[in-house]
């Protein structure tokens, strides 16, 4: 047995020392006898390791958990204190004292475009995007908003450069017509829908406003989309009417088949969802494709006017048709009529393609004399044609 147990205390006691542990309760390996040490000893030994290698005892770090703020709310991260802080957006250019005012109105999806041009003409110091846009309003329900009595005041409080109009989809419902209830798109539904959108359009002409109508935009329903149709067609008619512009965005927001898409591609050309999930409303980034179409618009209106290099509105930023000055009755330069067929017009004396002109007989110096492919190449004259050949025009010999 002595035998047996004397490996295994070996072992023990070479595992002990070098995990570092006190040696303590091993039996002795001569005699049997237990060493007797006391634990203030114990404690105050270091370990064979520790004594030959010097080792320091490293105090245990213990990692702490920052914590939260509890007055910044949970849907935002908090950043941790070794990140950097983001860099703060470039302030918008302040907006010129006499800047022109772009105002837009009509129902919750002019509140759309209002937001996406306001995005457009951000770094516009000149330009100006006023919204008077009013949700739930339409021509139909005139007893809760009355489109064509209120733009008046609203142009005069506002002094626009230009007013955008876009409205309509509040309009699939029937309307009261003398006292009559007339269904959607009857022949009495659009004389009095055509009636109401005149008389607004004839209001901003009063007030010697440019006007822009932009017209419907498809939506998933496709009854919805087929009135959306006819209304643009009324629309365009009213704006031009008055001298105004229409702005067709249909073809912005359908695919190659012309049927509705949730996603397509943005201003930059990048696929990005356009619509919610109603089919109805617009995402940002719908919104901003939407301000584009009459963005182009604008900036073609005002030229430089609309330009975010401009710093200074004056009379000639605007854009101007110049005119080549008027010349007096002695240094016009009159020209008697003449005939097209007129040989003179070239200064010669014969016809453009005629081979008749030219002289068929070659110098006397047959060495001057040009080929057949230079008097064809330069003077248009063929060679001759030869009996047989395709280029034989002349009568057969009877």
């Amino acid at each position: 047995m002595r035998f047996i147990l004397r490996p295994i205390a070996v072992v023990t006691l070479s595992c002990a020392v070098l995990a570092g542990a006190p040696l303590t309760g091993l039996p002795a390996m001569h005699g049997g006898a237990q060493a007797q040490t006391s634990e203030d000893t114990l404690i105050g030994r270091r370990s064979l390791l520790d004594l030959l290698f010097r080792r320091k005892e490293a105090a245990p770090q213990i990692q702490e958990i920052p914590k939260r703020d509890v007055n910044r709310p949970r849907s935002q991260p908090q950043r941790s204190a070794s990140a950097p802080a983001p860099a703060p957006e470039p302030p918008a250019p302040d907006k010129l004292e006499n800047a022109l005012v772009i105002l837009v109105v009509g129902d919750f999806t002019a509140g759309g475009l209002a937001q996406g041009l306001k995005e457009a003409f951000a770094e516009v110091p000149s330009i100006v995007i006023e919204s008077r846009a009013n949700g739930s309003s339409g021509f139909v329900r005139d007893d809760f908003y009355d489109w064509p009595k209120s733009i008046g005041p609203i142009i005069e409080a506002t002094k626009p450069a230009l007013v955008v109009m876009m409205i309509g989809s509040n309009d699939r419902q029937a309307m009261r017509v003398d006292g009559r209830t007339e269904k959607v798109r009857t022949d009495a539904w659009v004389k009095e829908y055509q009636a109401r959108i005149s008389a607004f359009a004839k209001s901003v002409q009063a007030s010697n406003t440019p006007l822009i109508w932009v017209g419907g935009p498809p939506y998933r329903f496709k009854s919805m989309s087929t009135d959306i149709l006819a209304f643009n067609e009324l629309y365009r008619q009213a704006a031009e009417a008055v001298g105004g512009s229409f702005v067709d965005i249909w073809d912005g927001f359908v695919d190659q088949e012309g049927a509705f898409v949730l996603s397509g591609s943005d201003i930059n050309g990048q696929t990005v969802r356009l619509r919610n999930s109603d089919g109805i409303n617009f995402t940002n980034d719908g919104k901003r494709k939407l301000a584009f179409y009459v963005e182009r618009q604008i900036k073609q209106m005002f030229g430089d006017a609309a330009s975010s290099l401009l710093t200074v509105l004056a009379p000639e930023s605007y854009p101007t048709l110049r005119l080549p000055p008027l010349e007096s009755e002695e240094e016009l330069v009159r020209i008697d009529p003449i005939q097209i067929s007129d040989p003179e017009l070239d200064g010669g004396a014969a016809l453009l393609g005629d081979v008749n002109a030219v002289s068929a007989i070659g110098p006397d110096n047959p060495l001057l004399a040009k080929s057949p492919r230079n008097r064809l190449v330069e003077d248009g004259v063929p060679p001759p044609p030869k009996p047989g050949r395709a280029n034989d025009f002349s009568w057969p010999p009877t």
